[in-house]
């Protein structure tokens, strides 16, 4: 399958697929033409690669999940090491939250006092 299907098929664009080959999470071929050209079970991986950034995994951290992106990666128990990426991952999450938050809450504060100030 060309790159053009492959996306489609998944949801996604050719240049995410490019950067997932980039990262080593996915492979082509090149055909005569100079196309890239994918196994259509490439698909059910770019899925999974999808699935893992969508709940706030990094590229890096889907690298973990290698040997199970072919399959149903909800389907069988986390391994210790995907386990401590995700905690990593949600750790790295709350303390941008908690950063967001108190600057959220010092221009809050900022708005209320300028307010106050006005006649």
């Amino acid at each position: 399958m060309r790159i053009g299907e492959l996306a489609e098929a998944t949801g996604t664009t050719p240049r995410a697929l490019r950067h997932y080959e980039q990262a080593g999470l996915i492979t082509s071929a090149r055909a005569a033409n100079g196309y890239r050209t994918y196994d259509p079970g490439t698909a059910v991986r770019v899925r999974n690669i999808r699935r893992l950034l969508g709940a706030g995994l990094t590229l890096d951290d889907v690298r973990v999940f290698l040997p199970c992106l072919d399959g149903d990666v909800t389907a069988g128990p986390a391994s210790a090491g995907a386990l401590k990426v995700a905690r990593d991952r949600l750790a790295v999450l709350d303390a941008r939250i908690a950063a967001q938050t108190a600057i959220r809450d010092r221009l809050a504060t900022a708005l209320r006092e300028a307010h106050d100030q006005t006649p």
